[in-house]
């Protein structure tokens, strides 16, 4: 998946927008304010996704292209290679996972404004 797919797909998810980047070279996208992944500019192979642990050993163990989790503001993070022809579907369903997860973490209030959007 080319850095303009990926992006493409990053930006349909519902309340989904760039947001300020970490620089010049990297690609940020929020949920409502809540980063869900980056995307390096300099390196087309290299995805940042919010994943917990138990995920990413998972990945880890299936695809061997999972870098261990990092702390960035106490959440688990992982940064994720891919060789270049890595299976899209694979890419979406990370990107997916990340998504999900900030869900998860949205308060009540953040919850029914992410409802409303319908």
């Amino acid at each position: 998946m080319d850095i303009e797919t990926a992006r493409e797909y990053c930006l349909s998810k519902k309340a989904a927008d760039e947001g300020l980047p970490f620089g010049d070279d990297f690609l940020v996208f929020k949920v409502m304010g809540k980063m869900f992944a980056a995307l390096p500019l300099d390196d087309p192979r290299l995805i940042f996704l919010k994943c917990e642990p138990e995920h990413a050993i998972a990945l880890r163990e299936r695809y061997a292209a999972v870098e261990p989790a990092w702390h960035f503001n106490k959440k688990h993070w992982n940064q994720v290679w891919f060789d270049r022809d890595a299976d899209d579907r694979l890419i979406r369903s990370l990107i997916d996972h990340s998504y999900d997860e900030v869900l998860k973490k949205f308060t009540r209030k953040m919850r029914n404004e992410y409802d409303a959007l319908d």
